[in-house]
């Protein structure tokens, strides 16, 4: 009890903080991320045992060059392919249940898009339309916020059967189950918020269980991805930062993983619309 009330603690000053950046203004939204990009990185190579110094620099720079020169739909698909491209090989590597040691070029480049690139998309999902739409970005982070929060309350306590015992023996089917449900229920919720108030998101209540969806699927294969890279490093958590949570990796893994795929989503419905 005491455990998960640290977490719920924890969990509401995190969400109050990411809320409040989001609606506050856009320069203070994107300083925050590329701060939580840099935490995450950090701590993935740190419990790695990796000192690649100069991962730090190109993250810097790659954030620096797509949030404030190219925006041109090349170079952004450019990079959207590459990130999805990476994210997709560390899940076949998951699945297959494939080592998750990597020699030092390929490292680099898992690195900085698996993070980096999670992040920029993260970042880039609420610029869909004209101008910062404050809400899609908000709504994320909640659809997010429910199905990792009732995954972890569900499973505990009526999970029994694990969902991928050779990565993380405590995550279940039930806790999955769980928290999809409760996720898909904060997509219907966020998408009646933005029809019935001043909060609008450019996106229907289709689109929004959509992203809900993508979320629940996404988000707990970001999960375990690094739950896998905790396991190869063979550390229990990614840092000590967020008490109940572990590191800021351990609270962004579904978040970053699903971000390059919610950003496809949303710029398809759109682009067909």
């Amino acid at each position: 009890m005491r455990v998960l009330l640290r977490r719920a603690i924890t969990g509401v000053v995190y969400v109050g903080l990411l809320l409040a950046v989001v609606f506050l203004n856009t320069d203070a939204f994107d300083f925050l991320f590329m701060g939580f990009g840099f935490a995450c990185l950090y701590e993935l190579n740190r419990m790695n045992k990796i000192k690649d110094y100069p991962i730090y620099l190109a993250y810097l720079l790659l954030w620096w060059l797509y949030v404030y020169f190219l925006n041109s739909l090349i170079a952004v698909n450019i990079l959207l392919a590459i990130t999805l491209a990476v994210n997709l090989f560390l899940l076949y590597r998951l699945l297959t249940n494939k080592s998750f040691v990597f020699d030092k070029v390929l490292r680099f480049i898992i690195s900085l898009f698996y993070i980096g690139g999670g992040f920029i998309f993260l970042r880039k999902a609420p610029y869909q339309t004209e101008g910062f739409v404050e809400f899609i970005i908000a709504g994320f982070f909640i659809i997010v916020w429910v199905n990792d929060s009732f995954a972890f309350i569900v499973g505990k306590y009526l999970g029994k059967r694990p969902l991928f015992k050779s990565v993380s023996p405590k995550k279940t089917i039930e806790g999955a189950i769980g928290g999809g449900l409760f996720a898909l229920l904060a997509a219907y919720g966020v998408s009646q918020v933005s029809n019935y108030s001043d909060f609008d998101s450019y996106l229907s209540f289709t689109q929004w269980f959509g992203v809900g969806i993508i979320v629940v699927v996404f988000g707990n294969l970001g999960d375990l991805i690094e739950s896998k890279f905790k396991r190869t490093a063979h550390v229990k958590d990614s840092g000590a930062i967020l008490p109940g949570h572990g590191g800021m990796l351990d609270r962004l893994d579904s978040l970053i993983f699903a971000a390059p795929f919610v950003y496809l989503f949303i710029s398809l419905c759109n682009y067909v619309s």
